[in-house]
């Protein structure tokens, strides 16, 4: 799998990042060729057009919009990795193997692959959240009646998660809203976001076991602190 060295612009980390791959209607695995060099652009705003780019599968030579690869950085800052498009590529990218999310230590048997579905509105968003955490193993996800004005979006059993589709990261209050509401039901909270986490929410949650998620537009969920990555490896 083709990867490229990172470093973030804020915080100074540097990182090894991977395009995932996702299946072409011909079935082959494609991902978009990484632009080696290339500084890593610092996400501030969404536009929707700015997040598809045009890839072309090395297999059939087919052309399709598919999203822009972005990287979580553990300060909270999303940062946007430079490809080569289908107009500037000289030569098609070799195939990728297809992302895995780890499998829970603790399953008696394996699970299946997770399948996202792509995200286009806020609608979808939630939609894809409430589809991972029931591939983590929470019962009865579904929306509450009272919406996002009471802080939650999705409820299951033993689960309250928020999923926040706003143009920049998200602010402590609303990590500190989610943990409170997910004391007083005495059930597990776990944040899904489309554009990362300020670095005091980010903090809090660390500090107090929230897991934290960033959803990119395929719908993929990926863990931006530790408790996510326990909850990804243990499953619910």
């Amino acid at each position: 799998m083709e990867s490229v060295p990172v470093r973030c612009p804020v915080c100074g980390r540097d990182h090894t990042y991977s395009a995932p791959a996702y299946p072409c209607p011909c079935g082959e695995p494609t991902a978009p060729p990484l632009l080696r060099g290339a500084p890593a652009v610092r996400v501030t705003r969404r536009s929707w057009n700015d997040t598809w780019v045009t890839v072309r599968c090395a297999s059939c030579a087919r052309e399709d919009q598919w999203p822009r690869p972005e990287l979580c950085c553990p300060c909270g800052t999303v940062l946007r990795i430079p490809v080569r498009t289908a107009a500037t590529a000289t030569a098609p990218p070799e195939p990728a193997a297809p992302a895995h999310i780890p499998l829970p230590r603790t399953a008696a048997h394996p699970r299946p692959a997770f399948h996202p579905v792509t995200i286009r509105t806020g609608h979808d968003a939630v939609s894809a959240a409430g589809l991972y955490l029931t591939w983590l193993g929470y019962r009865d996800v579904g929306r509450p009646g009272a919406g996002p004005a009471s802080g939650i979006d999705l409820r299951g059993d033993g689960v309250v998660a928020r999923v926040d589709s706003r143009t920049h990261p998200v602010p402590l209050r609303a990590v500190e809203t989610l943990w409170l509401n997910a004391l007083g039901a005495s059930a597990a909270g776990v944040f899904f976001s489309l554009t990362g986490y300020a670095a005091d929410a980010l903090a809090r949650a660390d500090g107090v076991g929230l897991p934290l998620f960033v959803l990119d537009l395929t719908g993929t969920p990926r863990p931006v602190n530790g408790p996510a990555e326990d909850l990804v490896g243990t499953g619910a």
